[in-house]
């Protein structure tokens, strides 16, 4: 009994000695772990990554910008954000056009709260009395009732105050809002920091913002950047973003959103009870975006498009062609895929003349007919299918198919060849293809028997060049142009005017995927705009380490001989060179050249035909556009590109109007390529040069 009595006696000393411990010795550290609240990890944002080109310009940078910012806490209240709100808006001042309605409406109620409950009617309000009528219906009752003459009551000042108040409730507890990042000037920077103290959770601060040295140039296809577009915020929400976080929206900036976003710094910060942060612990170091380097020459392409633009310009000049309002150009490396250069230049009529807008999306985006200068395709689609051999010759006369309209080429009838048919661009030996790759047989005089399969058959030929398919840019949007299948426009006088280019739709990257797959080999190579990933560098102004280079992405090789390349290409050299070629304005350049020109008859149905025909009862006029693909020098090719001039003239029978613009634009970059390049040349041999002189001169200090 005494041994049990003893037992029990050391057990309670043990525990009161235990809880001694806890109370006194360890009753501080409990107490205020009792008074923390929840650990919060704050987000902070980062630059966005830089754009570069291939040669190392700065294209799309950062640019510091003064800031103001609100942070919230778990126990801030909304009159104390009211109250700082009132206070902020009399320093700075705000952009109040874009407030939506919603917001007019409650910051009106919350400041007529008289008047906004007298708009509920006394059988409304007992429901709401008994729950019968829910808290978001009642509050709808009351906006619906607001009219525009109350909410026109709302002075300038309480909009500013609004404004403020409307970005200050956006985001998380703990997480800074951007309060104003746009045109903060020095005196409202100023003044806003040196009344911090009565402006509870307001900051001044650094931001940044997008800049582009190069101004408008490419300016289209390198996107936009701006906070997360409302049908998107869930799925940024998901993936680790803020709310007021600005994404990129379109096209380069959107494509590599994940790479150009860049590390968030992140601050784990445990607060008190009262709200007051008594902790703050950096988790993780920012780090800016990855840098990305284009394939883009950008003063390639800088010139390039003052070279379209001054074409479209001079030709807007004459009246007669008013339909045309756009222009292309497309320049690539043939072996890589890489592209130098992507122009599209857009005519738009305002109030008072008219204005030059970019519009180099359309170079993928928009398709139209590209006319003769997809002849090469339809003979290495003949090669391929068997139907003719190389040096295969016919007789060209028109084409008298029953139920169709006569077909013929542009010239007198004569015997032709692959090499002269691309040469004099023959129409006839290219139909001459179709009908022997549907299976059917031309009589003069008879119809011909074909199915919808030999626009399949046609069409999955073409496809192999990359005419009617994505071409695999690294871009959002590409279209692969227009297909029928409707079976009523599947005749065999449309097989004929596809195998000329004058039935499906090309867009002219497309164009220029088609070209350097006939020179390079037969690899069609998908077009890129990424030429590397690179991490940010150590003094922010010169590129990284690579993280990752973009190599060539082969989509499927030709099935074709090498042999039957070189003669479609020698096709391409007479095209440009030959006695009889359509394309002899590079002759005499300084460079040899090779590509097919190419005239599409169509009909009109772009941007105009619901103003000027349909609305007035009027058929689409018929019009011209005018094209080019080619590749320079002809015998180790640099560059391949295509050109496409979309309704440049009108198809009236008279040529008055007409022009070689696929010339213009094809030789004029040219030239411009090559100047370019020489003058790299040279001041690369002055670069040399220089260091040898310097050595020289050391050599002799030495002796």
């Amino acid at each position: 009994m005494n041994i049990l009595f003893f037992a029990v006696f050391v057990m309670f000393s043990m525990l009161i000695l235990r809880l001694g411990v806890l109370q006194i010795v360890n009753g501080e550290d409990f107490t205020r772990q009792l008074e923390r609240t929840e650990e919060v990890v704050v987000n902070s944002s980062v630059p966005r990554g830089k754009i570069f080109d291939r040669n190392g310009k700065v294209i799309v940078d950062n640019k510091p910008v003064n800031a103001i910012t609100y942070t919230k806490t778990q126990q801030t209240e909304q009159e104390e954000m009211l109250m700082v709100a009132e206070r902020l808006a009399g320093m700075i001042k705000m952009d109040t056009e874009n407030i939506a309605l919603r917001d007019q409406q409650d910051f009106w109620i919350r400041e007529n709260q008289e008047r906004a409950e007298a708009k509920i009617t006394e059988e409304e309000q007992a429901l709401y009395d008994e729950g019968e009528l829910e808290q978001n219906e009642y509050d709808a009752l009351i906006r619906e009732r607001i009219t525009e003459e109350e909410l026109a009551e709302l002075t300038p000042q309480q909009m500013e105050v609004l404004a403020v108040f409307r970005q200050m409730q956006t985001g998380y507890n703990l997480s800074p809002q951007i309060i104003k990042n746009e045109g903060v000037t020095d005196e409202e920077f100023a003044t806003v920091s040196e009344h911090l103290g009565s402006l509870p959770g307001v900051n001044t601060t650094v931001d940044w913002e997008r800049e582009y040295p190069y101004g408008e140039v490419l300016r289209s296809v390198l996107g936009s950047v701006r906070s997360i577009p409302e049908d998107k915020i869930e799925y940024y929400l998901a993936r680790d973003y803020a709310r007021n976080d600005r994404v990129g929206t379109s096209y380069l900036e959107l494509q590599y959103e994940d790479v150009l976003q860049g590390q968030k710094s992140k601050v784990r910060t445990i607060t008190d009870k009262a709200g007051n942060v008594i902790d703050s612990q950096l988790v993780q170091e920012g780090e800016r975006g990855k840098d990305l380097v284009l394939s883009i020459d950008i003063e390639l392409q800088q010139e390039l498009e003052k070279i379209v633009e001054d074409e479209l310009i001079r030709l807007k000049q004459n009246p007669g062609r008013n339909l045309l309002d756009r222009l292309f150009f497309v320049m690539t490396d043939p072996y890589t895929g890489e592209i130098l250069a992507m122009v599209g230049k857009q005519y738009v009529e305002t109030d008072t003349g008219y204005e030059i807008q970019d519009y180099h999306i359309g170079t993928f985006t928009s398709a139209y007919e590209a006319g003769s200068s997809i002849k090469g395709a339809t003979v290495l689609a003949g090669y391929q299918d068997g139907v003719i051999s190389p040096g295969y010759s016919m007789f060209d006369q028109p084409f008298d198919i029953k139920g169709t309209p006569l077909k013929s080429s542009w010239f007198s009838p004569r015997t032709v060849n692959d090499l002269y048919a691309l040469e004099k661009s023959s129409n006839g030996y290219m139909f001459d293809i179709a009908i022997k790759m549907a299976g059917a047989t031309y009589r003069p005089g008879q119809p011909i028997d074909i199915g919808t399969s030999a626009f399949t058959k046609m069409r999955n030929y073409y496809g192999q060049f990359g005419l009617g398919s994505e071409t695999g840019i690294d871009l959002p949007g590409e279209s692969v142009g227009y297909q029928t299948n409707n079976p009523l426009d599947l005749n065999p006088g449309k097989l004929l005017d596809l195998a000329i280019g004058q039935f499906d739709t090309y867009t002219p990257m497309q164009m220029a995927q088609y070209v350097s797959t006939v020179i390079n080999g037969g690899n069609r190579v998908a077009p890129k705009i990424v030429k590397e990933i690179r991490e940010p560098s150590s003094d922010n102004n010169t590129l990284g380490p690579v993280v990752k280079a973009m190599k060539p992405e082969v989509l499927n090789k030709l099935n074709n001989t090498e042999s039957e390349l070189e003669r479609v290409k020698q096709g391409f050299y007479r095209s440009f060179n030959g006695p009889e070629g359509t394309g002899q304005d590079f002759i005499g350049n300084g460079y040899v050249a090779g590509g097919k020109t190419g005239t599409a008859e169509v009909v009109y149905f772009g941007p105009k035909y619901n103003d000027l025909y349909r609305s007035r009862d009027l058929p689409p006029p018929e019009t011209t556009n005018s094209t080019l693909v080619g590749f320079a020098p002809f015998e180790e090719p640099e560059v391949s590109f295509s050109v496409l001039a979309p309704w440049v003239y009108p198809n009236d029978g008279t040529d008055r109007l007409r022009e070689d613009v696929n010339e213009n634009l094809g030789t004029a970059a040219l030239a411009k390529y090559f100047e370019l390049r020489q003058k790299r040349m040279n001041e690369e041999g002055a670069e040399e040069d220089q260091q040898v002189e310097v050595t020289a001169e050391e050599a002799e200090e030495g002796q």
